[in-house]
């Protein structure tokens, strides 16, 4: 087993802890079990707090993580949709149920174990990162992501159940994502985290890029860009005199295409 080289993110100041998520049909060795019943949504802030452990479905506290996990086939009471309503989430049971068939799940048995870690004390090969960012820091992640390949990004949440797009959606899609403090109605209640940061979820197949992205970033001295910083009348003439410049230049390519 190799344990990816995550130091990089140093660079980026985050106030807490990157925690690495993976998920498993085998108990883990080295690992302690989480020793109390939490949300699923809690267990990123315990990993946070009080560092590395693994959950199985009886250390679930909400019946949503183990539904998400597949460690649960069917939840009647929530797929009626006739707890959104009364909570206030939602105005009627219809509109709740559409939640359950867009909803991504794991497989039946497919994770019966969820191992959480920081990254200072990794003893696994992640299926997922989740970043916890000011939306500065955010912006080096994202940036990150697009910086060598253009693909965009995406937010993609429900009112509820937001452990379903925190783990399920990234890792099920090989796609980021990110999430806002303060929009989830468990995760809010709970007073998880103070409202406006970003939850960034990174799945596995894009980690090496990211990271590679940020160590050429840094290279470049391009973590904390510098235009940020000026102020909009300099930052708005900056990009007049860099497109006219790169205007110049396109011309003079022409005519020498031209000429030749």
């Amino acid at each position: 087993m190799t344990i990816p080289d995550f130091s990089i993110f140093a660079v980026i100041g985050f106030d807490y802890p990157v925690v690495a998520v993976k998920f498993s049909a085998v108990e883990p060795a080295d690992l302690p079990r989480l020793n109390k019943r939490l949300a699923f949504c809690e267990m990123l802030k315990e990993a946070q707090d009080a560092g590395g452990f693994y959950a199985t479905m009886d250390e679930h506290s909400c019946k949503v993580g183990p539904y998400v996990l597949g460690q649960i086939p069917h939840d009647p009471v929530a797929e009626s949709g006739r707890i959104g309503p009364m909570l206030g989430v939602y105005e009627s049971a219809d509109a709740n149920r559409r939640l359950y068939s867009d909803m991504l799940r794991f497989p039946v048995g497919s994770a019966t174990y969820t191992l959480f870690s920081r990254l200072d004390d990794l003893r696994f090969e992640p299926d997922l990162i989740v970043i916890t960012a000011t939306p500065s820091q955010a912006e080096i992640v994202t940036r990150a992501h697009s910086y060598s390949t253009g693909t965009g990004w995406e937010t993609r949440g429900t009112t509820v159940a937001g452990c379903a797009c925190l783990y399920a959606y990234p890792h099920l899609t090989g796609k980021l994502n990110m999430l806002v403090s303060g929009l989830h109605h468990g995760m809010k209640a709970r007073n998880l985290f103070p409202q406006g940061l970003l939850l960034i979820s990174i799945p596995s197949p894009l980690l090496p890029m990211i990271v590679d992205n940020l160590r050429t970033m840094a290279a470049k001295n391009q973590i904390d860009l510098p235009q940020y910083h000026w102020g909009k009348d300099a930052h708005e003439k900056h990009m007049r005199e860099l497109v006219q410049r790169l205007t110049e230049e396109m011309v003079d390519e022409a005519t020498s295409l031209t000429a030749t």
